[in-house]
């Protein structure tokens, strides 16, 4: 009788660990896909770069840009708190006369902007250099995968800026325009100027 009740008592534990298991699907590559947690916190380790870019554009960088743009008079203040060697970044708003177009290197071109009486380099690619644009953003390196996936995003960001702006040549020069920034900040130094949007007149 005591067999009997063991070997019962073996099968309906059995039973229950067989139930309790979940059947796992497979990828391509036969490796198990696990289901999402869902206490996990959102990221972007199932995205592309690119993907990254373009499905949080118009709300981490369009609309942040435009709601908290400073003007250059405040974002020159504020490069004054920034601790020395260190680096911020934030979005401005500018408006000026375009005074130079320089496309020597047809790779990484340029506007020169009077802004608040100063020369003001703009950079507007098609290849931008620097973080300014993901920085401003406020991505943060927790929200991804790896240092790779990261620094692959700046680049992303930067390609998809330039398709956001109007196609700009020598006839820009000596016309006022406005203009939404990413800049990246020294010490009391503007380093890296960004164009999010251009467009030609007076605000």
């Amino acid at each position: 009788m005591k067999g009997k009740a063991l070997s019962g008592m073996l099968v309906a534990l059995l039973t229950l660990m067989l139930a309790a298991c979940t059947v796992v699907d497979l990828d391509a590559d036969g490796k198990p896909i696990m289901p999402k947690d869902p206490n996990a916190k959102p990221g972007y380790s199932d995205q592309t770069p690119q993907q990254i870019a373009e499905s949080s554009w118009a709300s981490r960088v369009q609309q942040p840009a435009e709601k908290q743009a400073l003007s250059w008079a405040d974002m020159e203040t504020k490069s004054h708190t920034v601790k020395a060697g260190g680096s911020e970044s934030v979005f401005v708003r500018a408006a000026g006369t375009v005074t130079a177009f320089d496309n020597s290197n047809d790779r990484e071109r340029s506007l020169t902007m009077t802004i608040n009486g100063k020369p003001v380099k703009v950079l507007i690619g098609p290849v931008l250099r620097g973080n300014a644009i993901r920085d401003a953003a406020g991505f943060r390196f927790e929200e991804f995968t790896n240092q790779v996936q990261y620094a692959q995003l700046t680049k992303a960001l930067n390609r998809h800026a330039v398709k956001q702006l109007p196609a700009v040549d020598a006839s820009w020069v000596g016309k006022p325009a406005q203009a939404l920034l990413a800049v990246s900040m020294g010490a009391g130094t503007v380093d890296d100027v960004v164009a999010i949007q251009l467009k030609q007149g007076n605000p």
